[in-house]
């Protein structure tokens, strides 16, 4: 099998594909319905098959799982019900030999309420050491009785919750954005400042090509947390995406000196095994303006940000040509590529939410009671919106599942919901559980093969059955086997270091452009949104289609390759 490590000169993560594992959800080796580090290793020769170039991995370190890993008690083990520290490198070594990078996610906002330093907070005094690592803050009113602010969480319900002290007396409140079980840290404290570097150095001595800063835009709190009359929300949560994260819990300028530091530490460690190029840093900021995002990715910060405007971006063809065009001059200003992303494990799958009227506000999970998405279209155009996306310059992310047209859940009993954003709002968002659901294998098999028991745990749908694994492989036009040729083709023509041009002369429902480096081939793409058929340009080859041409012409919601 050849290396993915040599692919070009450029460095790896300029055009990378990555490929994000929710270790939940992508393979179980022991039946408990969890799925776990041996089972994603035992499935990396699919991934290599797959051609991507590297994976990151969701959070499997040890936790209580309030919110599914993402608040962690020991930054430095993995949990039993992913495995061991001994899985996890033989998970490294087995990657590294089969030309695949790791990238995996930490969690630096907030802990779990179970880490050793917030147990040792709430036994000591206000204005402890133990203290001042976190957000503690003494109450409003006479009797402290009133949170310090008005800020609500992300989850829903205050961002607040007060403590009992010692002698069980009411006591100080503790910060969290999110769940009451994964208090805000202070990264104004030096403390935690170096604790992270000494998490960066553990996990970069293992081998690790690099980190997913989960909500790396949220570390720095405005001095004297001022109350915002908002919720706090995600980017693109709200119905209002321009106003969201423009709150003082959000993008304070000092959170970029925490990532020049982690810079430096990554910088001193070079390459994490032969050929395979630099240790990354990888940002998960939902900013409202690219101009911010991309402020996380200049030469001495990260060198990825997630182009969350892209995935919000409507089916319109005008539409997708804007934020393309924008998303390519902001992170050139910055010397950046783009980093493309269409589905992840906090928003619904986009085989689903295409399949949703054209301008529909993305919805915060799919329920039973809501508008569902029209299944087929949603599978149309996810397949038109992703061979578009993999012919774009820049580095590009897959959530699993999705190279099998997987759509969300949407018929998820409330019994069976685990997001605490549902419990948090008492059933008025549905959350991600949808997106979350574990990838099928084999269709004839018990949890369609995730799992050899049959155990899952969130319940799969039946229609995950016809799009297991084993029943796309070798079949022609499948999703699976488009992926396939998409990556194929993207690494042979480098389509990831190549510069884009914008080809006139078609109707404005048409996404057209080239895509070409010097002494390459050039790339035609042509993207149709509109009802009318497109002509193909002549004189030259299709390389491939998201859909079948009619009569030789390219239809509404369909992807042309040609050369």
């Amino acid at each position: 099998m050849t290396s993915h490590f040599s692919a070009t000169d450029a460095p790896w993560w300029r055009h990378a594909v990555i490929y994000q594992v929710y270790p939940r959800s992508f393979a179980d080796s022991d039946g408990d319905g969890v799925g776990d580090l041996p089972g994603i290793a035992s499935r990396l020769p699919y991934l290599a098959e797959l051609g991507v170039d590297a994976i990151w991995i969701s959070p499997f370190y040890v936790s209580p799982m309030a919110d599914a890993g993402y608040d962690v008690a020991d930054y430095r083990d993995v949990d039993p019900l992913f495995g061991s520290l001994a899985d996890a490198d033989a998970l490294l070594a087995r990657a590294h030999e089969l030309g695949i990078r790791v990238i995996v996610d930490l969690v630096p906002n907030h802990t779990s309420d179970e880490h050793a330093w917030f147990r040792a907070a709430l036994a000591a005094a206000p204005g402890s050491p133990e203290r001042a690592r976190y957000v503690f803050r003494d109450g409003r009113g006479e009797d402290g009785g009133q949170p310090p602010n008005n800020w609500r969480s992300v989850f829903g319900g205050i961002a607040w919750t007060r403590v009992t002290e010692a002698d069980g007396s009411p006591g100080q409140w503790y910060l969290h954005l999110f769940d009451d079980k994964q208090p805000d840290l202070d990264w104004r404290n030096p403390e935690v400042v170096e604790e992270f570097h000494a998490i960066l150095r553990f996990w970069l001595d293992r081998g690790v090509d690099g980190f997913r800063v989960d909500v790396a835009h949220s570390l720095i709190k405005a001095e004297g947390l001022p109350d915002w009359n908002e919720r706090a929300v995600m980017a693109g949560a709200a119905d209002d995406a321009a106003h969201a994260n423009l709150g003082p819990m959000w993008d304070q300028d000092e959170v970029h000196e925490v990532y020049r530091g982690w810079r430096e530490v990554l910088d001193s460690y070079g390459q994490s095994a032969p050929g395979t190029g630099e240790r990354i840093l990888v940002a998960e900021a939902w900013l409202p303006h690219q101009r911010r995002t991309m402020r996380f990715v200049r030469e001495d910060e990260m060198h990825q940000a997630f182009n969350f405007h892209f995935l919000e971006t409507a089916w319109r063809a005008e539409d997708l040509r804007e934020v393309i065009e924008e998303s390519l001059v902001e992170a050139g200003a910055v010397g950046a590529p783009t980093t493309w992303v269409l589905s992840n494990h906090d928003v619904v799958r986009h085989a689903s939410r295409l399949g949703l009227p054209v301008g529909t506000h993305r919805p915060n999970g799919i329920g039973p009671g809501d508008e569902q998405p029209n299944s087929v279209l949603g599978l149309r155009r996810a397949r038109a919106a992703t061979a578009l996306m993999l012919a774009l310059p820049g580095s590009a992310y897959l959530y699993n599942g999705e190279e099998l047209g997987l759509p969300d859940h949407t018929a998820l009993p409330a019994r069976a919901r685990q997001d605490p954003a549902f419990r948090r709002t008492k059933g008025e968002e549905t959350g991600r559980d949808g997106c979350r659901v574990p990838v099928p294998w084999v269709a004839d098999a018990p949890a369609y093969g995730f799992s050899p028991q049959e155990r899952s745990w969130l319940p799969q749908p039946l229609v995950y059955g016809p799009l297991a694994v084993d029943r796309q492989e070798g079949v022609a036009g499948s999703t699976l086997e488009l992926y396939r040729t998409m990556l194929r083709l993207r690494r042979e023509d480098d389509l990831g270091m190549g510069e884009l041009e914008w080809l006139g002369g078609y109707d404005p429902a048409v996404v057209a452009f080239t895509n070409s480096r010097p002494g390459g081939r050039a790339l035609t793409v042509l993207t149709n949104l509109g009802a009318d058929p497109v002509a193909l340009p002549e004189g030259l080859e299709v390389l491939l289609t998201s859909g079948r041409l009619e009569d030789g012409l390219l239809p509404q919601d369909c992807t042309a390759w040609l050369a």
